[in-house]
């Protein structure tokens, strides 16, 4: 997803020479980034390839599916080339695809590392989702690799994007809630049976990969710090053949340095709407919704007078465009993704830590 100067200057090159080379980008001068989608499951056909079409900052270029069928009507609906359309067998193919400047990864957990390594190998930038891998060592063998390749890696962390997640930020440590005591968060749904998310051979683990990790992610970026201690708790309530691999509920408790401790909880089993309270000496905030794809609402109280009630206005795919326009602007001036490979090692070694606590095996 993301070029170099040097790789830009080269495409610049080619730009003159290939047809399919779209004019530069009417505000920034820079070539739109070609986007090669992996995977066209919910997230990418309804979220991402949507995001992608409503930005200015690049286009879909080219599919990998086993599903030629559904591939080939995507393929109408963006404009991509029958020749673009790749299998998983031969996407390694797309080292020669010239227009291809930046892979979405959008594929089972369990199948991240391997599609991200096939393609910072074949010569472009990835942006894959989270979580980043199913296991420690596969999270680090993709930045490795994006280092040898001199390709950038990003993990979609979107909620670190949103202007209500970046105001709560910016409130905590500018101080306006004082010291900060205490954090609280939980996200989770009901699951329905046969969805891969109950295969852990796929999953890589419960809720806490999928949803949980939303709460993680916010308690480190909220409060700028690494958790030092860890406590949890994991349970199957409902012996109906879900659980049978991977858990249903789990809850953890963390210490920052700082002295915060926050409570997390996730779960498979119940309707548990995504949010986060923090408490400070001065006052609090709580996001409720926190981590939908739009509908973001910031609420809270510091000190006597200030009341603090913002409903974002932004409607989706906008998150999944403002990843698409950070990775563009990395690609085209060298700098390095917001949340990139080494954020998602730190979820996935959280993660491993957090299911060992709850005696489940680690990542």
């Amino acid at each position: 997803m993301i070029l170099t100067r040097r790789e830009f200057s080269r495409l610049a090159g080619l730009a003159a020479a290939s047809p399919f080379v779209p004019a530069a980008h009417a505000q920034t001068g820079q070539r739109p980034i070609g986007w090669c989608v992996v995977g066209l499951g919910r997230i990418s056909m309804d979220h991402f390839m949507p995001g992608v079409k409503m930005s200015k900052s690049g286009r879909i270029v080219a599919l990998v599916s086993g599903h030629r069928d559904k591939a080939e009507k995507q393929a109408a609906m963006y404009g991509v080339s029958s020749n673009a359309i790749y299998k998983y067998e031969n996407m390694d193919a797309i080292s020669d695809n010239r227009e291809i400047d930046a892979v979405y990864i959008a594929l089972p957990n369990s199948m991240h590392a391997e599609y991200a390594l096939r393609s910072l190998k074949a010569g472009k930038h990835v942006l894959c989702e989270k979580p980043m891998a199913t296991s420690v060592a596969d999270a680090k063998a993709m930045i490795d690799t994006s280092k040898t390749a001199n390709r950038k890696l990003m993990i979609a962390y979107r909620c670190q994007f949103d202007p209500l997640h970046k105001k709560a930020i910016e409130m905590i440590r500018s101080g306006q809630l004082g010291q900060i005591q205490a954090i609280e968060s939980a996200f989770g749904f009901n699951i329905v049976a046969g969805e891969w998310r109950l295969d852990r051979q796929l999953a890589g683990g419960g809720p806490l990969m999928d949803v949980g990790i939303y709460c993680l992610n916010a308690t480190r970026y909220l409060t700028g710090e690494e958790p030092r201690e860890i406590k949890a708790y994991s349970s199957v309530l409902d012996h109906d053949g879900r659980f049978d691999t991977v858990e249903e509920n789990v809850s953890w408790t963390m210490k920052f340095p700082s002295g915060i401790v926050a409570a997390c909880n996730t779960t498979y089993g119940g309707n548990m709407s995504g949010y986060f309270r923090v408490h400070g000496s001065k006052g609090s905030i709580e996001m409720l919704p926190a981590f939908n794809y739009d509908g973001m609402h910031l609420t809270g109280q510091v000190g006597r007078d200030q009341k603090i009630d913002e409903l974002s206005p932004d409607r989706e795919p906008i998150e999944f465009t403002r990843q698409a326009d950070h990775f563009a602007e990395c690609i085209w001036y060298d700098r390095t993704p917001k949340t990139p490979g080494e954020e998602g090692v730190r979820d996935t070694a959280l993660i491993s830590q957090i299911y060992q606590a709850a005696g489940l095996p680690g990542l």
